[in-house]
């Protein structure tokens, strides 16, 4: 008997989710586990293993389809077995046949019509691996997938002889349908535009910046990069040690470990700590939870891991929620100040800036250069007044000047 799959549920509060990529097309044989599909929720792309083993009878969706959680999505069963096809619903049009080998013609015909390509850059571990064995370079695909990205079917057209044109092309030979590229917005796009517009708009958003002499960080770095193989230790980052010292600093400062509501603000008692997380689909932020309960070390190897798995597209919803207030990096890129947009319901985001050369004056009234790092601090005016921001920025930024006391608190 046939077993219709349907779209899971990968969240709390997903309602859909969009086909990203079809592993596999109909009459396919599928074995348990075998993956079926990938799926982008507005969190994370996941793939979807088929529990029962069995023929692909019929393929309900599309690549790039936004469909509803628990509608039907395929069906597997016996071949030849008959199934019904959900109203609305058509039949994949049959992919087109190999065209058989033939000497080589003379150059009489015009050759068709390149594809364009704007493939950004990224591409599935599946268009990767079907690229290695196909012995061709997935940069030079006509990329199909959400936000421009290389499926593998991209790679089947390119090893089949349909490429994208070359990127050194005379602007006189482009015709007007190449001067763009359309791509459908994913669905972890169309998140985070939602998050950050009604972030800005339903807040009343206040940013201001301070400077730290960074010297006593990068001397405790340097020390742990020398020992950290014979103590164990993890390579300590200059993030690290912010995420550490926020997750200690805010708890003198409860309301900027909050979610504010227009009927109430709940304080937590523990810290939670988005990590903001850069990857090719977009910006990600998932929770490195009890933040303050851990150790250093602690600290940075869950970070790194968080943030590996948000890259690798195998990070879970649960691990991209629960945050009580957000680090977000942008050191190395040389910015030297900006304002961080608060993840709601939280009060408060704290931006980390590059390090950068300033003058003081010194102890003969001279000025002398130091090494200095900035802050950004944006918070939430309707829950938070600018004295008690300043006074948490000041400590922040005074605790990690004197980073070793604050290991020994």
């Amino acid at each position: 008997m046939s077993t219709v799959v349907t779209m899971p549920q990968k969240g709390l509060t997903e309602e859909s989710a969009v086909i990203a990529e079809w592993y596999v097309k109909e009459g396919d044989t599928v074995t348990v586990g075998a993956p079926l599909f990938a799926i982008e929720t507005g969190k994370a792309t996941i793939d979807v293993e088929a529990e029962v083993a069995g023929t692909v009878l019929g393929i309900f969706c599309a690549d790039g389809d936004d469909v509803a959680i628990m509608a039907p999505v395929c069906v597997i069963g016996e071949p030849g077995e008959s199934f019904e096809r959900p109203a609305g619903t058509a039949a994949p049009a049959a992919p087109a046949a190999e065209a058989p080998k033939a000497a080589p013609a003379a150059p009489v015909a015009e050759a068709p019509k390149a594809v364009t390509n704007d493939n950004q850059g990224f591409a599935s571990p599946r268009a990767k691996a079907a690229a290695d064995r196909a012995g061709v370079d997935w940069h030079d695909a006509a990329a199909s997938g959400a936000e421009g990205r290389v499926i593998e079917k991209d790679i089947a057209n390119l090893a089949a002889g349909i490429t994208a044109p070359k990127k050194a092309a005379a602007i006189a030979a482009v015709t007007p349908e190449e001067e763009f590229t359309v791509v459908k917005n994913s669905g972890i796009r169309k998140v985070i535009a939602q998050n950050m517009h009604d972030s800005l708009s339903g807040m009343a958003q206040l940013s201001m910046t301070a400077y730290f002499d960074c010297a006593e960080l990068f001397e405790y770095r340097a020390k742990v990069k020398e020992m950290k193989d014979k103590l164990g230790l993890p390579n300590i980052s200059l993030n690290d040690m912010i995420l550490f010292a926020v997750s200690r600093v805010v708890l003198d400062y409860p309301l900027f470990n909050a979610h504010f509501s227009d009927k109430e603000t709940t304080i937590f008692h523990h810290v939670h700590v988005g990590v903001a997380t850069n990857t090719d689909r977009g910006l990600m932020v998932p929770t490195l939870k009890y933040a303050d309960l851990k150790s250093l070390a602690e600290i940075s190897a869950e970070a790194k891991a968080l943030s590996a798995s948000c890259r690798d597209n195998t990070i879970t919803p649960d691990k991209l929620s629960g945050g009580t207030i957000t680090v977000t990096n942008l050191g190395n890129n040389g910015i030297s100040t900006f304002t961080p947009v608060i993840n709601p319901p939280q009060t408060a985001i704290v931006g980390v800036c590059s390090p950068e050369w300033r003058v003081r004056p010194g102890k003969d009234g001279e000025m002398e250069m130091y090494r200095a790092m900035g802050i950004s601090l944006t918070f939430d005016h309707r829950a938070v007044d600018g004295a008690p921001a300043a006074e948490f920025l000041h400590n922040l930024c005074e605790r990690l000047e004197k980073f070793s006391l604050l290991l020994s608190m």
